[in-house]
């Protein structure tokens, strides 16, 4: 949605979600990045081409769900699934993908089937996912901490890392970080967080440009910005290794 100002509903390419992944990751190779790979975009060459791409792009985990391709996002309604074979076969590309290069990425599991098929066929997916080698489990759209809790006991017994997904405004409930552990999650992820507040604050910087002619009251200097993405740090390693344009300075 950041990328392309279109909402979520499968429009986004594999092309288009590996761009912005590697973007993200070449900011500072030394957090983790978790992608969203939605479907795999196809088949499972497609899927194993997916990981591919996203093992190149330098990203530590990618999550692969149980949508059709015409998906939406997991907190909108009326979602389509495909069924527990293609699931599978979907993971299994993914792991046979890795096999294949010899390099290290985590696969996580999806599914959206709490919504319509009930946390019993959720979790029968999710099980044999981890059999076709998935390394964790994501539960898409929890709705109550007891649902939760649930789900994470019986994914213990599994022995296998369970991820929360935190959506603002979503279907499932806010949990803090430690509230998720205490329940039995591993990870939390905040998807829309840092979107959702910079909508906020653009749409009053312009508002006040429009009602006052100005932008007092929304500075942030352009210099401020620019140390915020490494320039000192980049004209420090230009000047070290015998660059001459800004050994004077910026």
């Amino acid at each position: 949605m950041s990328r392309l100002g279109i909402a979520d509903l499968g429009v986004a390419t594999m092309n288009d979600m590996r761009d912005n992944a590697a973007m993200i990751a070449g900011i500072d190779p030394t957090v983790p990045v978790i992608a969203d790979a939605d479907t795999g975009y196809g088949g499972p060459l497609m899927v194993g081409r997916t990981t591919a791409e996203h093992i190149t792009a330098g990203v530590a985990a990618l999550h692969i769900e149980d949508q059709v391709t015409t998906k939406r996002c997991g907190h909108l309604s009326n979602k389509e699934l495909v069924s527990p074979s293609t699931f599978h076969s979907r993971i299994r590309a993914a792991a046979q993908a890795r096999a294949q290069l010899s390099r290290d990425i985590i696969i996580i599991a999806r599914t959206d089937a709490l919504a319509s098929l009930g946390c019993d066929e959720a979790f029968s997916r999710l099980e044999g996912a981890i059999t076709a080698g998935a390394d964790v489990v994501f539960l898409e759209g929890v709705r109550s901490a007891e649902e939760a809790k649930n789900f994470c006991a019986n994914m213990r017994k599994l022995s296998v890392p369970v991820l929360y997904n935190c959506v603002p405004g979503g279907v499932s409930p806010l949990f803090s970080v430690q509230e998720a552990r205490e329940l039995g999650f591993s990870m939390v992820i905040t998807p829309t967080l840092a979107l959702g507040a910079v909508y906020e604050a653009v749409g009053k910087a312009y508002r006040d440009l429009m009602e006052h002619g100005n932008t007092k009251g929304n500075e942030v200097g352009v210099r401020d910005l620019f140390e915020s993405c490494g320039l000192n740090e980049a004209v420090e390693f230009d000047v070290r290794a015998g660059g001459k344009g800004f050994e004077k300075g910026v």
